[in-house]
């Protein structure tokens, strides 16, 4: 069996890419500090769904730990690499920085130096749509000058692209960073706008709806992000043979480093989401339109066109079937 090894696996994602590894045949090394910034329980359901299949190693502690990595890269050895683990969020980077820098970039480091020890055949590292910044031509294209980030959370993202990057020059370590826009579903954090606007609606609480509603997000359904991260296992980058093969390709000229775009190619109006909720729920959303908060943006938009030539695939869920399966899955899991 091929060992891969996932950090931040009883994470939202990481839940999802260990599952979908461990049904695909993968033995999984998941890594995940189980850090109190959202509810435990939560992760800790995550986790109990891991470990009750076959092939699945949990191993408690944070990338950021000094040597955890290398130990674990020398004992299993993984073929692959899918890097998750980050501290989230961009208005808690305005109240605790420090935990950005630790784990975005302190835990990041840890991986590559561990990487450079024993090199895998392909890592994948997850970036964010945050990486763009103040950029307002759209849809983002992954060869765009991205060098506005408007959060902590965003800078410290674009910053592990970079160090990546050097890494995959100066080590010849294939690096495919993977920006994801905005997803949602099932088991998603509590921290993010479908879990707590859902919960409010339900308990017919107002909700806090900023910049007065005129927003835009490429929202993305969790198991189209896992299928597009496992369909990418494949598509090694290789600066040496593929230089020029696809069009609008984000591949370096110097290193095997490639930059991919996640997201569901579309521009939802904010309302519109919250119209999905209020759709599945069946209860009417009271709104507290609010000014724009430091750090967001008012729209993002990804171009998916590299993904699709480099895997096939398209994220395809729409918000109307992905909110539904959410609302489905928040009734279910908190009893209500």
């Amino acid at each position: 069996m091929k060992t891969a090894l996932v950090t931040g696996s009883s994470g939202f994602i990481g839940y999802f890419v260990a599952d979908a590894l461990l049904a695909a045949g993968w033995k999984v090394v998941g890594v995940d500090s189980m850090s109190d910034y959202y509810d435990v329980s939560l992760k800790q359901s995550r986790l109990d769904l891991l470990e009750a299949q076959k092939g699945f190693t949990n191993v408690k502690g944070k990338v950021e730990q000094p040597g955890l990595l290398t130990k674990l890269f020398n004992q299993h050895k993984p073929e692959i690499v899918i890097h998750l683990a980050a501290q989230a969020g961009v208005r808690y980077s305005l109240e605790n920085p420090m935990s950005y820098f630790e784990t975005n970039l302190g835990g990041t480091l840890q991986l590559l130096e561990a990487a450079r020890a024993h090199p895998p055949k392909h890592m994948l590292l997850a970036s964010s749509s945050s990486a763009y910044g103040a950029n307002t031509e759209m849809p983002y294209q992954e060869n765009t000058k991205a060098d506005h980030q408007m959060s902590l959370y965003a800078a410290t993202k674009k910053s592990t692209e970079n160090i990546a990057h050097s890494y995959a020059h100066l080590f010849a370590l294939p690096i495919t960073m993977f920006r994801f826009f905005t997803v949602y579903g099932p088991w998603g954090r509590p921290d993010m706008a479908p879990h707590k606007f859902t919960s409010r609606i339900l308990e017919g609480r107002a909700i806090d709806v900023y910049n007065h509603g005129q927003m835009r997000r490429d929202f993305t359904y969790a198991t189209d992000l896992v299928q597009a991260i496992l369909s990418l296992i494949d598509a090694v980058p290789d600066h040496l043979t593929q230089q020029g093969k696809y069009l609008g390709d984000s591949l370096s000229p110097v290193a095997p480093h490639r930059i991919v775009n996640i997201g569901n190619a579309d521009a939802i109006p904010l309302l519109d989401f919250i119209k999905a909720i209020e759709d599945a729920t069946g209860v009417e959303a009271q709104m507290n339109l609010m000014p724009m908060q430091p750090g967001d943006v008012p729209a993002t938009w990804a171009d998916t066109s590299l993904l699709q030539s480099l895997t096939g695939y398209v994220p395809h869920t729409s918000v109307r079937e992905g909110v539904a399966q959410f609302v489905a899955w928040y009734r279910d899991y908190y009893k209500i």
